[in-house]
């Protein structure tokens, strides 16, 4: 059914991230299917540039690689049918980035159960459904 199955995953809320993730295996096992772990690293506003070491952006793409490659060790599914990537940039923008280039036919995304906060100020996950061009399974934590 699905071939390709992109789900993105914030490294600082797992909680929201590991029902997505655990949907995501299963689905790639029952179908088949190809799996990318992808996790976007927003860009550090130009203010705080002054604040942190000039190689931030590479100790934190760093820290993420190493994260996801912690989190794909967990993962059973043949080596071939499993990659991660760490994107800079907006979240939903990213994750959809990924999603076209990559080829996926289903994102399995996790987010947090609604709240009045939600409903004023949007989310990553309602975006995303909104803008995918392909079919996204949201699980809630």
């Amino acid at each position: 059914m699905f071939k390709t199955i992109l789900v993105p995953v914030d490294l600082s809320d797992l909680a929201v991230a590991a029902p997505a993730l655990d949907a995501a295996v299963r689905m790639a096992e029952w179908s088949g299917a190809a799996l990318r772990v992808i996790n976007v690293q927003q860009m550090l506003p130009a203010t705080y540039m002054d604040y942190v070491p000039s190689d931030f952006d590479a100790q934190q793409r760093e820290w993420a690689e190493s994260e996801l490659k912690r989190i794909m060790q967990k993962i059973h599914l043949p080596p071939e049918r499993i990659s991660s990537i760490v994107r800079v940039g907006g979240v939903y923008p990213e994750i959809l980035s990924e999603a076209d280039e990559w080829g996926a036919d289903l994102i399995i995304i996790g987010s947090h159960r609604p709240a009045m906060s939600t409903y004023l100020l949007g989310s990553n996950a309602k975006t995303v459904v909104r803008h995918a061009k392909c079919s996204v399974l949201v699980v809630r934590e």
